[in-house]
């Protein structure tokens, strides 16, 4: 899988594109949602460069998958812990979360890839948070 530099917004797109993709149906509510809440310009991406973001993620995936025979199989804790920590800047960890959520939520089901991605990301960010202003227990998040 390709990297992204450190807080660029490809790597920010990729993490809520993965969300996007991890239940392995894309609805035109989820995409309906990324462009009401304007998730290109909210991530710093030319407005028509999540589509190619999601592209390249599944085309990456599909790198993978001839092995596996699943498209997000190949996303394992490493490799999630990985693209997670290509995100540092806690103003873009906000925004990735706040549009992953809305992501997963649009279609009124979330699924289990999708909490997981979102899960993922939030306890390494929580627990980097948490080390920084020395609390071991992360706060109380649930998806709605």
């Amino acid at each position: 899988m390709r990297t992204y530099p450190s807080n660029s917004p490809e790597a920010a797109a990729r993490l809520v594109a993965l969300v996007l993709i991890s239940d392995g149906h894309v609805c035109r509510s989820e995409l309906d949602a990324l462009d009401r809440l304007e998730a290109a310009h909210e991530l710093g991406l030319q407005p028509d460069a999540m589509s190619g973001i999601v592209q390249t993620l599944c085309e990456d995936l599909l790198l993978g998958a001839y092995a596996s025979g699943s498209l997000v199989a190949n996303v394992d804790e490493a490799a999630l812990t990985s693209l997670v920590a290509e995100v540092t800047d806690p103003v873009l960890r906000g925004r990735v979360l706040r549009l992953a959520v809305a992501v997963a939520n649009a279609d009124r089901h979330l699924a289990e890839g999708e909490l997981l991605v979102i899960e993922a990301a939030y306890r390494r960010w929580a627990g980097a948070e948490a080390a920084l202003v020395g609390d071991r227990t992360p706060p109380a998040w649930q998806v709605n």
